[in-house]
């Protein structure tokens, strides 16, 4: 019998066909995340003990964690982000990490552009000053009328670029560590130094994964370089903005505004929720119904190749092991 551990939440909720995937495979028993929420890393080690699989979120699995599950063979992440597993340490203990890095892409995206409109518009403190029984019209600039950038054109920037025709900004700014010119061109995107992207766009949203390299990316000195009215979108990954820097930065700017869905450390309750000018969602970009599905089915999928012996579909992929973030 295969015991595996379902550490992901929420995991099932929408669509029941995913648990039943594992029931009816009679060499698998299975159980799932009791707390309801994101586990640490000591409640980890509490439960992880005698599983061969697990099926992971967002919590994170450190050397400490595998090394207290000696029959752990593999790590099945729901979701595109591996800077929560320490890949090195897997591959020295023989645990095989796969993830889902295309179903997420699509519902990310789409909440991208939302929260570009969310910002330019103002919409969400209109709402929030009028249940505080304050009548104001706020005015803001449509995408059409905007210069934007995006900083990172992978799978859910490349969305975003193609989101964006039907609103033909004024400029479409790209940055890409590894460029695709034709795309661009056919998308009315321009390749520029994110400096530029810094300096002269309107809204400016972040593709890009954790590394070592992008680790505070955005900080102060990124961040003075904005327009004063600049709106910032995080959907990637929270560590790539210097949390306590963009405090200060809204505060002093109050024209400036930005939209978080990621955090550097979630559940998050920082000083950033006193401001009027950034809005959050509780990492829940890849949270559209069907995209949530996917993942979790081809995570749930990956499992039982291995326990069938088949071979896996999606392994973490050599360049991501070596970009892996490493403090």
């Amino acid at each position: 019998m295969v015991k595996i551990l379902i550490t992901a939440v929420p995991f099932g909720e929408l669509d029941r066909e995913v648990l039943n995937l594992l029931s009816r495979n009679s060499r698998i028993e299975f159980n799932v995340n009791t707390f309801g929420r994101k586990l640490t890393e000591q409640e980890l080690i509490g439960v992880i003990s005698g599983y061969d699989i697990v099926i992971a979120g967002t919590e994170t699995y450190t050397r400490r964690v595998m090394e207290n599950a000696p029959k752990l063979k593999l790590i099945s992440r729901v979701g595109i982000g591996l800077d929560s597993v320490d890949l090195e340490a897997a591959d020295e203990l023989g645990i095989i990490v796969s993830y889902t890095p295309d179903a997420p892409a699509p519902a990310v995206a789409e909440l991208t552009i939302a929260q570009m409109i969310n910002l330019s518009r103002k919409l969400p403190l209109a709402d929030r000053k009028l249940r505080e029984g304050q009548w104001k019209r706020y005015s803001g600039l449509r995408l059409s009328k905007s210069v934007i950038g995006i900083i990172g054109t992978g799978r859910v920037g490349s969305i975003v670029l193609k989101h964006l025709q039907t609103f033909n900004p004024e400029k479409i700014f790209v940055n890409d560590i590894v460029p695709n010119f034709d795309f661009y061109r056919k998308y009315n995107a321009e390749l520029v130094e994110k400096e530029i992207i810094y300096k002269e766009s309107d809204i400016i949203t972040l593709h890009i994964p954790l590394t070592n390299a992008t680790y505070k990316l955005i900080s102060k000195k990124e961040m003075y370089l904005m327009k004063k009215n600049v709106c910032l979108i995080n959907t990637s990954r929270g560590a790539i903005i210097n949390e306590e820097d963009l405090y200060e930065y809204l505060f002093n700017n109050p024209l400036a505004s930005a939209a978080l869905d990621v955090f550097e450390k979630e559940p998050y309750k920082g000083i950033l929720t006193m401001l009027d000018n950034c809005i959050f969602t509780c990492h829940m970009g890849s949270m559209a119904e069907d995209c949530r599905i996917n993942m979790e089915i081809e995570a749930v999928k990956e499992a039982i190749r291995l326990v069938n012996g088949e071979s896996l579909k999606n392994l973490v992929t050599e360049e991501a092991r070596r970009f892996q973030f490493r403090r």
